[in-house]
């Protein structure tokens, strides 16, 4: 941590953390940190990106996305404001099951339903100096557990969202979670069809998945226009994941709920009718000081030949992993080059 740390004020009594600002290293990168950023009141950040990526993200983890315009939306496009009170609903969502001490601890990471009263927790927002990277971290204080998730743009790939869980603890934990993101939007939803008409929407939604591979497929079963003519809905958005063996998936947030309370979850291959998700379900064991990570990988506008050739590459690409932290850095250095281009990179400390 760099000596330039300075305090924000909050403008609130109550709060009783100390928000901080301070420029912090990981992984060779240098990253603007606001500590206790839950005590500040939500503010929007412009998530930036090389390529045709845009997304718009709440500090409380609430975001729309998509790819050259709102018209190939992976999240709803709306306002500010109902993207900010979504986030429980919209993007990133994770619940734990801790077993130690013949005791099931459920942990929430980002949600409101969990006060302080329940844990004492900490939560941070990193963002990286050139913008095209964000990081949430909740740190868990009484279990001495961290979890922490990163949304990075990938030319090739789409969105690709890293999430890692560490053990700060001297304590072996069993862990049950289930972590991903909802409420996905099926390809050939226009903006204003989903502001107008959302549920009518719902209703055309089928959720699938490849169950070899693990592609989640987010498409309408037909396309929703106001003729009586057939239209066929030939394209979609898709998600996978990389890192965990073996998990059970999900592509509805219907069950979680029954995780909440500790009950069953079954898998889901095939859901119509509901918001689409995908969520990784597994069990996994963290000895003291260990971490685990993992990532989903989304994209939007693909058509039957983009499904085959991602379903190819996850199945036989063995190096798939180091093919997406390459491109992502790849994106990096070409936004880089395309500040620099227009004069943009500060040199002199002016």
């Amino acid at each position: 941590i760099m000596s330039n740390s300075q305090t924000i004020n909050t403008n609130t009594e109550s709060a009783t953390k100390n928000v901080s600002m301070d420029v912090v290293l990981i992984e060779g990168e240098h990253y603007y940190k606001i500590a206790n950023n839950d005590a500040m009141r939500p503010f929007f950040m412009s998530i930036v990106s090389d390529s045709n990526h845009w997304m718009f993200i709440s500090s409380n983890g609430g975001l729309t996305a998509g790819r050259k315009n709102a018209e190939f939306a992976l999240f709803p496009y709306y306002t500010d404001d109902k993207i900010t009170e979504s986030a429980d609903i919209t993007g990133s969502k994770s619940i734990f099951q801790i077993h130690f001490n013949n005791q099931i601890h459920v942990w929430e990471p980002f949600s409101e339903r969990f006060s302080e009263n329940k844990y004492a927790i900490s939560r941070n927002l990193y963002k990286n100096r050139y913008g095209n990277k964000v990081i949430f971290e909740e740190v868990n204080h009484d279990l001495e557990i961290t979890y922490r998730y990163q949304w990075n743009s990938s030319n090739h790939y789409g969105f690709v969202r890293k999430s890692e869980l560490l053990n700060n603890s001297k304590n072996k934990y069993s862990i049950e979670f289930i972590d991903g993101i909802q409420n996905i939007l099926p390809f050939g939803v226009s903006s204003d069809l989903q502001n107008a008409a959302s549920n009518l929407v719902d209703a055309y939604k089928r959720n699938q998945l490849h169950q070899k591979s693990g592609l989640g497929i987010f498409a309408l079963s037909a396309i929703i226009v106001d003729k009586a003519e057939p239209s066929e809905a030939l394209r979609s958005n898709i998600v996978w994941s990389l890192g965990l063996e073996n998990p059970n998936y999900l592509v509805s947030s219907l069950q979680l709920s029954k995780f909440r309370k500790k009950q069953k979850v079954n898998p889901e291959h095939d859901v119509k009718g509901e918001k689409g998700a995908y969520c990784l379900h597994t069990e996994i064991t963290l000895d003291e000081n260990s971490k685990k990570e993992w990532m989903l990988i989304a994209n939007v506008n693909q058509d039957h030949s983009d499904v085959a050739r991602t379903i190819k590459t996850i199945q036989n690409e063995k190096n798939i992993k180091d093919l997406i932290h390459q491109d992502i850095e790849l994106g990096t250095q070409k936004l880089i080059a395309l500040n620099a281009s227009s004069d943009a990179l500060q040199l002199t400390n002016d």
